[in-house]
């Protein structure tokens, strides 16, 4: 794109041009609050060469907006902590919510140019990066987000020229980075890339827009004019559904949960014995996966009093508490509803060698959410592939994805429900909202079956657990951490 970028400037006095520049503000400024009307939540990144001025021209698209609704957030290299997490966990974090805006001065795009240059991704990797954009923007897309994109454009001897002139000055030469003037060392080098990365990324749905950032004011008139112009036609277009995508992935044929015996049985003593041993053997591997910055992603999912809450306590009995977090997920916040339904959990994402466990999951978008009508049936239609694609992520990031759907027969929950309901230390653990779902278990079987169906892959497989008998349960579940972590430390 960089290549056959034609300069385009426009043939007009400077009078005439900063005339422009107020009236597009205005037309920004009055676009807030239909953003905010429409919950129309709006992420500009700002990329370009080092000097060709994104601070400026930040400070140029804000400077008529209500700093209530807006964030500026600069995005140097990543921290000690920031490595340990998925390459766009960080990106994730800074989104908007809806019916606000995010300026992102740099973003993925330059760490992706970095890393390539300097060596620390391959080829390889650097098209799984592409992948992995193109499916973020995507995603942030069909979850009404407005993403634009914008690449301020400068020649080499502007560039060497601006850097130097701000080296002169004690006052400005904290401006200049080693990574600006390695831009200028590897220049070519970094146009290679740089193109290629925007031809990889530019797409229908976040279009990628070249600025010829050499004379600034020119530079904002034409940025403001491609950001009003988008936000116009994302408001025009917000009724239209996005499409339902079915990717391939590697599926494991499952049984239906009409199909799972629940006739085990076990006998407390036996029980206590295992469990004695199992849990030495966790704890055990616990310390290898941090050795080995190996994160872990659980994910109990199952029937109200099928025991999820005691299956959990047995396993991370068994683990160091400095290195797990367990995540019970109620209802989304104000704040995170606000947001792209996955946030809320990249933001509880561990770090390499820690644990995650969460009690609930993002599968809520397909089971309560869909039966609940909390959100459209395009929605739910399409998370299948959206969260197929959140565990490969995770999985090329190196994480063991393990997912537990805790199972037990109507009979069953019925007697745990009454056992609750008549034993006073166990009656906060049900309530009306339990005794309700339980009127819609046949529609919530169909749907755990087609979620279990369509997501348990290679990379993130389900385990269905019989918990007629919670002894039972207790040990298949400890024993599948154990097995899947040593097959992960196999490999």
């Amino acid at each position: 794109m960089l290549k056959n970028y034609e300069i385009r400037r426009y043939q007009m006095t400077q009078e005439e041009i900063r005339a422009l520049v107020k009236e597009k503000r205005e037309e920004l400024a009055g676009q807030q609050m239909v953003i905010k009307e429409h919950k129309l939540p709006v992420f500009v990144l700002i990329e370009g060469w080092g000097a060709a001025g994104k601070g400026t021209m930040i400070g140029g698209l804000i400077k008529d907006l209500d700093p209530r609704f807006f964030r500026v957030i600069t995005m140097k290299s990543p921290g000690t902590e920031e490595k340990r997490m998925p390459f766009l966990w960080r990106y994730m974090e800074a989104i908007p919510e809806a019916g606000k805006f995010v300026f992102l001065n740099s973003g993925w795009l330059r760490e992706t140019a970095d890393d390539f240059v300097c060596g620390r991704i391959d080829d390889a990797a650097l098209e799984q990066r592409f992948r992995q954009i193109r499916t973020f923007e995507r995603q942030l897309k069909d979850n009404g987000y407005l993403v634009v994109k914008l690449f301020l454009q400068i020649p080499p001897k502007e560039q060497k020229h601006r850097l130097d002139k701000l080296k002169e000055e004690k006052h400005t030469r904290w401006r200049v980075s080693e990574k600006d003037m390695q831009q200028v060392k590897k220049r070519e080098k970094y146009e290679a890339i740089y193109d290629r990365a925007l031809e990889a990324t530019n797409t229908g749905y976040a279009p990628w827009n070249i600025v010829d950032a050499v004379e600034k004011k020119q530079a904002l008139l034409q940025a403001l004019h491609i950001l009003t112009n988008q936000i116009h036609q994302a408001v025009e277009n917000y009724k239209i559904l996005p499409e339902i995508l079915h990717r391939d992935y590697p599926l494991i044929k499952m049984p239906k949960l009409a199909q799972v015996s629940l006739d085990q049985e076990m006998a407390k003593e036996e029980y206590e014995i295992r469990l004695k041993e199992l849990q030495r053997t966790l704890k055990g591997l616990h310390n290898k996966i941090y050795q080995k910055k190996i994160p872990v992603v659980i994910a109990y999912e199952g029937w109200d009093a099928a025991g999820k809450g005691g299956n959990i306590r047995r396993l991370t009995s068994a683990l160091d508490p400095r290195g797990f977090e367990v995540h019970p997920i109620a209802s989304p916040e104000p704040h995170e509803k606000a947001r792209h339904y996955l946030w809320r959990f990249y933001h509880r994402l561990p770090k390499e060698g820690h644990i995650a466990i969460f009690d609930r999951s993002w599968y809520g978008r397909v089971m309560v959410e869909r039966l609940e009508g909390f959100c459209s049936e395009n929605d739910w239609k399409r998370a299948y592939n959206e969260i197929n694609e959140f565990e490969r992520e995770l999985s090329e990031w190196g994480a063991l994805v393990l997912k537990f759907w805790v199972h037990i027969d109507k009979d069953m929950q019925l007697a745990r429900f009454t056992d609750r309901q008549n034993t006073p230390e166990k009656q906060w653990k049900i309530t009306e909202e339990d005794w309700r779902n339980r009127e819609k278990w046949d529609a919530y079987e169909e749907a755990v079956d087609e979620m279990i169906a369509r997501t348990s892959t290679e990379n993130a497989p389900w385990f269905i657990i019989p918990s007629n008998n919670k002894y039972y349960a207790r040990l298949l579940a400890i024993q599948t951490v154990i097995d899947q972590i040593e097959r992960r430390l196999r490999r």
